[in-house]
């Protein structure tokens, strides 16, 4: 689905990311991990296109394509949920799923309008669809647990009808029940949505949970990659903390 070749980007003298690699194949979920200002964020923000590359090519479904701003990533299939979910609270369920893109009919005197009746049952079939529990549409967002948020973010992007789907720390601060709503969301996506997903997470359990290899990133550099079934945590946690150096003892 996607291929990053040799991406680099700098900040001033700060280099946040340095010919880095990454493959993410079709519906696969691929874990994003490494230590505070290890590159994990800068590297999705240039998949999405709020950040461009200075050097480097990104290729999507084989082909090579240039992302210089969020549009042109959402008109590939690529979406992210963002970790504050960049939801309004004041508004209820179905306004945020279809914020900013609220479907329209002609009314009186030919104007235009919100078709509410569509954008209502159009995001209860999304909740439906991605097992999601709610009572009702109309429910104010404000009013949501941690995990029936990420749901109702999920739920949005899922609006665009996406190929890929990038997920930045989707459990940070959320209970362990609804940790686990969310992880079982991803699951669902992965089983009947065919939607590959990057995640961003701190919490090896997670990844380890739902994810079929994880990419470990240091610095700015790669460090490597495993596959989820052929390794364990504390392999993982040694490649984040050590690095390069971790790799190489492992070699001699």
């Amino acid at each position: 689905m996607v291929e990053m070749k040799n991406i680099s980007k700098s900040f001033g003298a700060v280099r946040a990311l340095i010919d880095v690699n990454l493959t993410l194949h079709k519906n696969e979920i691929l874990g994003l991990v490494g230590d505070n200002s290890a590159g994990k964020s800068t590297l999705m923000k240039i998949l999405t296109g709020a950040y461009n590359a200075d050097e480097g090519e990104i290729f999507f479904e084989g082909s090579p394509v240039r992302i210089t701003n969020p549009r042109e990533s959402r008109e590939l299939g690529i979406e992210m949920v963002y970790q504050d979910f960049a939801l309004c609270g004041n508004l209820d369920i179905a306004t945020n799923i279809y914020l900013g893109k609220w479907p329209t009919k002609k009314g009186w005197l030919r104007k235009w309008f919100v078709d509410v009746k569509t954008m209502d049952a159009e995001s209860w079939r999304i909740l439906q669809k991605l097992k999601v529990d709610a009572s009702s549409v109309k429910l104010k967002v404000e009013g949501l647990s941690g995990g029936r948020q990420q749901s109702v973010a999920i739920g949005r992007v899922i609006s665009f009808d996406p190929k890929v789907i990038i997920l930045d720390e989707p459990t940070a601060n959320l209970s362990v029940t609804a940790t686990q709503q969310v992880l079982d969301l991803m699951l669902e996506l992965k089983n009947t949505h065919d939607v590959a997903m990057i995640i961003i997470s701190h919490r090896l359990q997670d990844i380890f949970a739902v994810g079929d290899r994880v990419m470990v990133l240091k610095r700015g550099r790669r460090v490597g990659e495993r596959v989820i079934k052929n390794t364990h945590e504390q392999d993982v946690l040694s490649m984040i903390v050590q690095g390069d150096a971790y790799e190489q003892s492992r070699r001699d």
